[in-house]
């Protein structure tokens, strides 16, 4: 089988058979090999080359994004060597459409599947970084990916799979002067007028909402009339919500389980609000997801209904990257302070006492 070259490089495309093919090999310089596939090719076809091996299928369910990174320094470093590449997946350094369009010039039959090419256009948001293993992108894909798998056999994630986003190191922009969305339960401000007390909660900021787009192809005489807001505001993960997803862990934790107990969690329920004082029912989740009042699916879904919560929007004014560490830490531990959200030693201000962090700590339980 005759390779096919990809214009303006020395890279080629094929399948494992061009590897018998020595006098096309040889004529095209042929120095280093890219093999994605399960099954080995024979040795004798690799050894006169320097040879990247991806053993994966051509299904949906394989996990491309983590090799990306090390099969583009390999081509790299075979082009910079002044030889010629064979490879079995996209050219590098081009968005992934444009690669494949590239591709198709000389190989008409290349035809990824749809998740590969939903990976390969992650891998080029992400900006196609050295290391994607320890991406904050690449982990919450692998960590929507393990809850998908969980969901399709009628189980709920393990909670090691699951990612609370305010636990993490935050990746949101800082300098920007953007209005901050902020969703507290309505039944604390209620409760608030009533007890004079300062018990309102927050559930939410912005960097923790998911936005998605409607469905328009999905709309019809049922559907929602032109801009009504969605039913449901989605969120990451969060650490209030954990007793809900996971109750019969959270009950262990708490010393308070049964001997029955055996912490395994509800595939959906309902979420509520962690102010022990209000406990109020705020929203709903289900692993294996839930269509939006716009006609969206959401997979997983987590939710507050906008019905139950109240939502407003401030204007702030972040810290930029040459404001002092201290400053920014200061208000990065106030806000999840606020939020009932246990922090780490080296997150905790100087206004912050052991005391005020074990209250804290059993707010959350």
């Amino acid at each position: 089988m005759a390779l096919d070259r990809i214009e303006g490089l020395n890279l080629y495309i094929g399948g494992v058979i061009s590897l018998r093919n020595k006098a096309a090999l040889q004529q095209a310089n042929i120095t280093h090999v890219v093999s994605v596939l399960r099954m080995r090719p024979d040795e004798t076809l690799t050894e006169s080359f320097q040879n990247f091996r991806i053993e994966v299928d051509d299904v949906e369910d394989e996990d491309l994004l983590q090799h990306l990174a090390s099969a583009n320094a390999f081509i790299q470093s075979g082009l910079d060597a002044g030889g010629g590449v064979l490879v079995h997946c996209q050219a590098p350094k081009l968005d992934p459409d444009s690669a494949l369009e590239l591709v198709r010039k000389s190989r008409s039959i290349a035809e990824p599947n749809e998740d590969f090419m939903k990976q390969l256009w992650l891998y080029h948001e992400m900006g196609c970084p050295d290391d994607v293993v320890n991406h904050p992108t690449y982990l919450r894909w692998l960590s929507h990916r393990q809850i998908e798998l969980s969901a399709a056999c009628g189980r709920a994630p393990e909670l090691d799979a699951v990612r609370f986003e305010d636990e993490l190191p935050s990746s949101h922009e800082t300098g920007s002067t953007e209005p901050e969305t902020e969703i507290r339960c309505r039944k604390c401000r209620k409760r608030q007028k009533l007890t004079k007390e300062k018990t309102r909660r927050m559930l939410a900021t912005t960097p923790f909402i998911i936005t998605h787009d409607k469905d328009d192809k999905k709309s019809s005489s049922r559907g929602p009339k032109e801009g009504v807001d969605c039913a449901h505001i989605f969120l990451h993960p969060l650490t209030w919500m954990r007793p809900s997803l996971f109750p019969g862990i959270a009950h262990q934790e708490a010393g308070t389980g049964t001997s029955g107990d055996d912490g395994d969690a509800p595939l959906s329920g309902r979420l509520t609000c962690p102010n022990p004082k209000c406990e109020a029912n705020v929203g709903k989740f289900a692993w294996q997801g839930l269509q939006c009042s716009c006609s969206k699916w959401v997979v997983p879904a987590i939710g507050v209904a906008r019905a139950r919560v109240d939502v407003t929007e401030r204007r702030i004014d972040v810290p930029s990257l040459s404001s002092a560490a201290a400053t920014a830490n200061s208000t990065t531990s106030s806000r999840l302070g606020a939020m009932g959200i246990r922090l780490p030693p080296h997150m905790r201000g100087a206004g912050t006492s052991p005391g005020n962090n074990d209250q804290t700590r059993r707010n959350n339980l």
